[in-house]
């Protein structure tokens, strides 16, 4: 055998025996630390920019299940369990739009991340917006999953609404306002959706929707990023949702969708994926 033919049959075995290690530690479990509590989250691919994933309230990181797979192709991802849900720690403390910030940058510190596109559905908008005040420089764009960048409706439904988490029947409060909001969405990822909800403590619910309902939070500074905003047509969306839009983030790009619902990202997973990356590539981002 020929000293070149030893050489790559060496290099060869090499590479064997090293591959299947590396993809098991592509998308393990790991924790990043705030405040002594740990910040789950799952890490896939390399590079210092990622796509970061931000679930909804009472969500988890699963919830972006349909994303990860083709997001991953086109770069690094990030996906995470905000405090007080999933598998991230849940202890007494105002679970506020700050807090769930800090976690994302704990986050991307530990995944030694520089810089992301900050998904984030539902809740996940305002702590995607809140990340980008905190941490303007890591922030490279934000993607708008049909969440909100101001208070739904008046104070006294929201009040109303947030009494009702308060109440020892929390959790079917829950169940039938989850069946009104995904009429669409599979029963397979109904349920999944449900399963999270009831196992976030009731305590995080009630913080998590007190800090969304705060108006101090939903103030007219720029986003001075690009931001990407895929909406399900709604009657709940105000009728200048546009204009709105547009008048904090100047460079928009807003995408209404009809024949979805709430978790539109799960419902259109193709559509949705592809829209993210064209964003991406279109202005550049996650080189």
């Amino acid at each position: 055998m020929s000293s070149r033919l030893k050489q790559t049959l060496f290099v060869t075995l090499l590479l064997l025996v090293a591959m299947p290690v590396a993809l098991a530690k592509d998308g393990e479990s790991k924790f990043a630390t705030l405040n002594g509590a740990k910040i789950h989250y799952q890490s896939y691919g390399e590079g210092s920019d990622a796509f970061v994933l931000v679930h909804g309230w009472s969500s988890n990181l699963t919830a972006w299940g349909y994303q990860i797979p083709d997001l991953a192709k086109r770069g690094r991802v990030i996906a995470l369990d905000l405090p007080g849900h999933g598998q991230s720690d849940k202890p007494q403390l105002a679970y506020t739009m700050d807090h769930f910030a800090a976690a994302i940058d704990a986050v991307l510190k530990d995944a030694k991340v520089a810089r992301g596109v900050i998904l984030g559905h539902s809740m996940g908008t305002p702590v995607a917006r809140q990340f980008y005040r905190k941490y303007p420089k890591k922030t490279l764009a934000i993607v708008i999953v049909d969440g909100g960048l101001r208070p739904f409706g008046d104070k006294a439904m929201r009040d109303q609404f947030l009494a009702s988490f308060k109440s020892a029947n929390y959790k079917e409060v829950g169940t039938q306002m989850f069946g009104q909001m995904t009429p669409m969405l599979n029963a397979e990822d109904k349920e999944k959706a449900l399963a999270s909800f009831r196992n976030t403590p009731q305590n995080v619910l009630v913080s998590a929707m007190e800090a969304m309902n705060d108006e101090a939070l939903y103030t007219s500074d720029k986003i001075n990023v690009p931001v990407l905003a895929i909406l399900a047509k709604s009657p709940f969306w105000p009728a200048d949702t546009e204009q709105f839009l547009k008048g904090l983030a100047p460079d928009l790009e807003l995408i209404w969708w009809e024949g979805v619902d709430h978790f539109l990202h799960q419902e259109k997973t193709k559509e949705f994926n592809s829209a993210v990356i064209a964003f991406v590539d279109k202005k550049k981002l996650l080189k």
